[in-house]
């Protein structure tokens, strides 16, 4: 079964439970639109912000969410790490390559300089801070951590030429208490901590889904809620559920998937051992 045979069938837009959604039909978490909000008057000032949480909360959709926003704005520049795990080498590389800077990886004080220069033009230009999005920021080395500061901070720690929005799981803030760490960890101005959600937020975001992709009575009332109280309040975990729940709908070839099909899947016993 494809994924086509499958959005045919049930008349689906694209498949509500799996990451490659469109970003315009992307959920917004409760604490989302506060944050972004503070996100948007930081970069008029720069600093650092933070996003943690458990694996399955959503952490990267939100960024996904923030670059989609920043990055309609034609006087604010996004730039979104992909190998945050680098060595100090090759978080220059990266950085030069983000803010279309030629760096020479020989000449590391050289870069240092370029960059803060190009955004210190951008910022007189636009008056807007550069963003830097970093995912998994936890695999970052503390090197890198501490050149990121080092690049943002200019004229004595008295401006920032930067904005950065670090995420990563509950690894990273605990790195922040650190001593080699701590004076970044003190710099974070706005954190955004995702925790397991409630059943009315789980109920709301399936609502969402359905709704998003044009099949609001795809599942029965009482399987969402059989769902949401499954899934230990963890969207990847409610996701591969539904997921799940779609893929067996079809092989059944039933209209609308209910709870009986919920205690089929998920109750099967494995198969006893022969003695």
């Amino acid at each position: 079964m494809n994924d086509k045979q499958l959005l045919a069938y049930y008349g689906l837009k694209w498949n509500p439970f799996l990451p490659s959604i469109p970003v315009e039909a992307l959920w917004h978490p409760p604490t989302m639109n506060s944050f972004i909000f503070r996100l948007e008057n930081m970069t008029m000032n720069g600093g650092f912000a933070l996003i943690s949480g458990e694996p399955g909360l959503g952490k990267s959709k939100t960024l996904q969410l923030i670059a989609h926003k920043f990055g309609k704005l034609d006087e604010v520049v996004v730039g979104v790490m992909e190998r945050p795990q680098s060595s100090v080498g090759d978080f220059y590389r990266e950085m030069g390559v983000l803010f279309g800077v030629n760096l020479s990886p020989a000449n590391r004080y050289g870069g240092f300089k370029d960059l803060r220069e190009r955004w210190k033009n951008h910022v007189k230009t636009t008056l807007f801070r550069p963003i830097l999005i970093i995912d998994e920021a936890q695999e970052m080395l503390t090197g890198c951590l501490n050149e990121l500061r080092l690049l943002n901070s200019t004229d004595f720690d008295s401006q920032n030429l930067l904005t950065t929005v670090l995420c990563g799981d509950t690894r990273l803030p605990e790195r922040f208490r650190t001593r080699a760490l701590m004076s970044l960890g003190s710099r974070m101005q706005f954190r955004m901590k995702l925790d397991p959600y409630i059943r009315e937020d789980l109920m709301n975001y399936m609502d969402h889904c359905l709704n998003t992709t044009g099949a609001p009575h795809l599942m029965t009332k009482t399987l969402i809620k059989t769902l949401v109280d499954h899934c230990a309040g963890n969207l990847r975990v409610l996701n591969n559920m539904a997921c799940e729940m779609l893929t067996a709908g079809i092989e059944k070839e039933l209209s609308q998937l209910d709870e009986k099909l919920f205690i089929e899947i998920f109750s099967r016993q494995p198969p006893s051992k022969k003695t």
